[in-house]
């Protein structure tokens, strides 16, 4: 039965959830998730075994489709020049050439490298969305959206605990 209240509660978790405040979690379903792209050489592992390797955070953000809270990430504001590679198997995803200042809390890029994410429809939240995940194995990173800077207009908006960065060697 669909009450005022019920009715006002979903509303106030959409709007969370569409505003990027606090965490919010995308459970990834058969549902509302469709993968478009797969690698053969995918990781898998069990989640006991993810677990054991990553952080409570992590996992929540790359096993579970969470949402780490906006600005709460040091990689946000990293412009030294590097490597961001998946937490979750090290696997190079972002050039720091590619990274920019997106303001929105999330380190921001305008393209991955090169065969190194994958992407899914996800239509949680009741709005439709294209989520980001690690190539190799599968861990969710963010999402993609159609306003960012020339020469793609892409920004990729991704996860700060779901990265580790990697700067390049001076000498």
């Amino acid at each position: 039965m669909l009450t005022r209240r019920t009715f006002g509660l979903a509303g106030l978790s959409l709007a969370a959830a569409a505003s990027g405040l606090g965490a919010t979690r995308a459970h990834a379903n058969e549902e509302t998730m469709t993968t478009t792209t797969k690698d053969p050489l995918q990781i898998t592992k069990t989640p006991d075994e993810w677990r054991r390797i990553l952080t409570p955070e992590q996992y929540y953000v790359l096993r579970e489709h969470g949402t780490e809270r906006a600005g709460s990430s040091p990689l946000d504001k990293n412009y030294a020049a590097g490597i961001y590679q998946c937490a979750g198997c090290s696997l190079p995803l972002f050039s720091s050439e590619t990274k920019f200042n997106s303001g929105t809390g999330w380190p921001s890029f305008s393209k991955p490298l090169h065969n190194a994410v994958g992407d899914t429809v996800d239509k949680s939240y009741f709005m439709t969305r294209t989520e980001i995940h690690c190539r190799r194995c599968g861990g969710h990173l963010g999402h993609v959206f159609e306003d960012g800077p020339p020469p793609t207009g892409l920004r990729y908006c991704m996860n700060g605990v779901a990265l580790k960065f990697v700067p390049s060697a001076t000498g």
